[in-house]
């Protein structure tokens, strides 16, 4: 692997964080038979992960800003650099004992992300890119799929839950998208979803309502590996909007224009 020292030392920090929160998982499926439940138990592994992941990027480079999802935003001394990192993406998964759940490390510079990492502990997966250098997964190259036809492509979104505001658009858009097409999945990591994306597993991807921690690294990737990526609202930037739509370029003009509505 070869990649910029910003980028071996998110990979660095990814990997040293995803150890911890593995130990940590394999308890949480202890944990689940006990009555108090494993919901505390997951916020600190959660925080101890974020730690891990600062005192890692933050000691090679103490002068960038930070912003987390845990520990919130920091100013640097150099503002136009930061780091955006969400420590576990897929909580509600980790929680539930189910494997499927990521870090999520990205450079921004100048407001545009430069670099990003989404690693996946329980496979080994280290999606990573950056600008202008490709995309990948672990040693191998990452590239969008091919399909040009919906009823051969599936999706991924995030379904709302708890009362969410959203939940009457993503099930119109649920309702609009799914004859047409081979599938929609909910994985439950945003992060993940835009990986998978960018390495073909999946068609396409959308969602409201996200953190600029969830999609920074995952949105970098699908775009070097020859995906294209807005907002929901063509006009808007993807951070600041905090929501997305993902895919090939062969099928993102129908699938977008079907999840907008």
């Amino acid at each position: 692997m070869t990649g910029s020292a910003n980028l071996n030392t998110m990979i660095k920090a990814a990997r040293k964080a995803g150890r911890s929160l593995v130990k940590d998982f394999h308890e949480v499926e202890n944990l689940q038979v006990s009555s108090k439940g494993p919901g505390d138990f997951v916020s600190r592994a959660d925080m101890r992960a974020e730690e891990i992941v600062k005192d890692e990027l933050m000691g090679a480079r103490p002068t960038y800003g930070w912003l987390g999802e845990e520990g919130g935003g920091e100013d640097g001394e150099d503002p136009t650099r930061r780091w955006i990192v969400d420590p576990l993406d897929g909580t509600t998964n980790f929680l539930h004992g189910l494997p499927h759940w990521a870090v999520s490390i990205a450079l921004e510079h100048k407001g545009e992300v430069v670099a990003g990492v989404v690693y996946d502990p329980a496979k080994d997966e280290c999606f990573w890119a950056e600008k202008g250098a490709g995309a990948w997964m672990n040693e191998t190259r990452l590239r969008v799929s091919g399909r040009d036809k919906l009823i051969e492509s599936i999706f991924a979104t995030g379904l709302p839950f708890g009362g969410r505001p959203e939940l009457p658009e993503t099930l119109k858009a649920c309702g609009r998208l799914l004859p047409t097409c081979a599938g929609v999945r909910r994985w439950g990591a945003a992060a993940l979803d835009l990986a998978y994306v960018a390495a073909g597993r999946l068609d396409g991807y959308w969602e409201r309502r996200l953190n600029p921690w969830d999609i920074a690294a995952g949105e970098l990737i699908v775009r070097e590996a020859g995906g294209f990526v807005e907002a929901m609202d063509a006009g808007e930037r993807v951070l600041e909007s905090g929501s997305i739509i993902a895919a090939n370029t062969e099928i993102f003009g129908k699938f977008a224009k079907l999840v907008r509505g």
